[in-house]
């Protein structure tokens, strides 16, 4: 099946769903919605089948995150591509557009930070909030869209998408990676957001997109790198990624384009293999 296929069968579920989905999204503090049952179930299967094995992919390991990630998706069962540039489909991204009420959004072709993810047990993502711009710094990261396709998951398991309304201190609201559901969430200053520690001997999957506008989602303007910080409990870990958080701030200020090399993002061909990203 390929891309446009699958935007045809997501573009249906929207739609089934969208004023439901639209009243949601606006009365959530952070803003977000999510949809189960996007796809029919064996597509949903054979697009976790088709996931590599954590070997075949790179690991992010730190105080800050525990997981695998992959964004050169020729490398891997042509189903991920499909799948991933489905959600990049304009008639996807002008609905989407439609049920957040956001103007000008754009999908990212060279999938900077986003692709595939994979998690196993005690694998994390702490409370952060996303980096505030595209690659090239052009744009506003306004969107964040999840799909989970680790069949049979339950909320025990862990592994489930965190918001913070109220900082990384107080209470958080837990979506569940349900198995064939699409997460939808708003990204700004204040979206703090965190994957809670996988607790199965199962791989937790996503397929992930950003979506972009040149107009910021706050009605100002703001940059800031990655930001993270320490789980309620992490009294420690919370003052190290603090500290690092504003280490790379500082430095983002004296080198706008920054230090250290991100290869987190789709070489479309040998010429981009060049143009590496920079944060």
């Amino acid at each position: 099946m390929n891309r446009k296929q699958i935007a045809d069968l997501i573009l249906e579920r929207l739609y089934q769903e969208y004023d439901n989905l639209q009243a949601f999204y606006a009365a959530q503090p952070i803003p977000y919605f999510y949809l189960d049952d996007l796809l029919p179930e064996d597509l949903a299967q054979q697009i976790r089948q088709a996931f590599p094995a954590g070997e075949n992919m790179h690991i992010k390991k730190s105080l800050r995150e525990l997981k695998y990630i992959a964004a050169q998706l020729n490398q891997y069962d042509p189903i991920l591509e499909e799948v991933t540039y489905a959600f990049q489909d304009p008639r996807v991204v002008s609905l989407v557009g439609e049920i957040t009420r956001i103007d000008e959004i754009e999908p990212d072709e060279l999938l900077y930070a986003g692709g595939i993810s994979m998690m196993a047990k005690g694998h994390f993502l702490n409370p952060h909030l996303d980096n505030s711009h595209d690659k090239e710094r052009a744009r506003y990261r306004v969107l964040n869209l999840l799909y989970y396709v680790s069949p049979d998951w339950r909320l025990e398991n862990g592994g489930n998408l965190e918001l913070w309304p109220n900082g990384p201190k107080e209470q958080q609201i837990t979506v569940e990676s349900r198995f064939n559901r699409l997460a939808v969430m708003a990204t700004n200053q204040h979206s703090w957001h965190s994957v809670s520690p996988v607790q199965a001997d199962q791989m937790r999957c996503c397929v992930s997109n950003y979506y972009f506008s040149p107009k910021s989602p706050d009605m100002e303007d703001y940059f800031h790198v990655t930001s993270f910080r320490g789980r309620p409990e992490q009294a420690v870990r919370d003052v190290v990624l603090q500290a690092d958080q504003a280490l790379r701030m500082g430095i983002r200020k004296i080198f706008p384009g920054g230090v250290v090399k991100n290869k987190h993002f789709y070489q479309k061909d040998d010429n981009s293999a060049e143009d590496e990203s920079k944060q």
